[in-house]
């Protein structure tokens, strides 16, 4: 009997210590699973930014572009070349209402032509300054009520003398300005003021 007894509980023993041996390589295997888990997850979340919540929650991932075509933030130009943009305005927004009174108010034929010319030609280039102005960061003043003449020889002669000191100015600002964009326009322009000059003188030999 003690010998069946022993062998019954050296038997036990052993059944015992193999369930205590499969367990423990039962929850080897699970902690081993365990952290793989774990570290497919932190790999997976590494690879996503994180979410944004609140303000930020539709701010752009992406990293911000360099800016393209920004406008000048403060104005180069030189003394002389923004005060030539201002006379230039002053001037080119006055001929534009002269040129309404002109067409409107004109006895003569020609002088009519010549005010409608004056407003079509001036208003275009009094376009193209402005956006060269904002371009540059330059204001432009604003326009004015023109003054009035007696007679369309009036008119004319204040255009004769008028446009010969534009030409004046827009030939020098041509050559010595310091703003390619700003002598290109000057240049262009004093084409078109001589042709007016021109016209002018034309127009003013027809008067009494």
């Amino acid at each position: 009997m003690r010998t069946s007894d022993a062998e019954w509980r050296y038997h036990n023993l052993q059944t015992l210590m193999k369930k205590h041996l499969i367990m423990s390589r039962i929850a080897i295997v699970a902690l081993g699973a365990r952290a793989l888990c774990l570290a497919t997850t932190s790999s997976a979340l590494n690879a996503y930014p994180p979410l944004k919540t609140g303000a930020n929650a539709n701010a752009p991932t992406t990293s911000p572009s360099p800016a393209k075509g920004a406008a000048k933030a403060a104005s180069k130009l030189s003394a002389a070349d923004k005060a030539f943009m201002m006379n230039a305005a002053k001037g080119g927004m006055m001929e534009v209402e002269w040129g309404k009174l002109a067409a409107q108010n004109g006895q003569n034929a020609d002088v009519k032509k010549f005010g409608n010319r004056m407003v079509t030609d001036h208003s275009k280039a009094n376009s193209e300054l402005m956006a060269l102005a904002k371009e540059e960061g330059v204001s432009l003043p604003a326009a004015k009520s023109p003054g009035k003449w007696k007679s369309d020889k009036d008119y004319m002669d204040t255009m004769v003398k008028d446009h010969q000191a534009d030409l004046a100015e827009f030939q020098k600002e041509a050559q010595s300005g310091t703003d390619p964009d700003l002598k290109a326009f000057a240049a262009k322009g004093a084409k078109m003021v001589s042709a007016h000059l021109k016209l002018a003188q034309e127009t003013q030999s027809k008067l009494k």
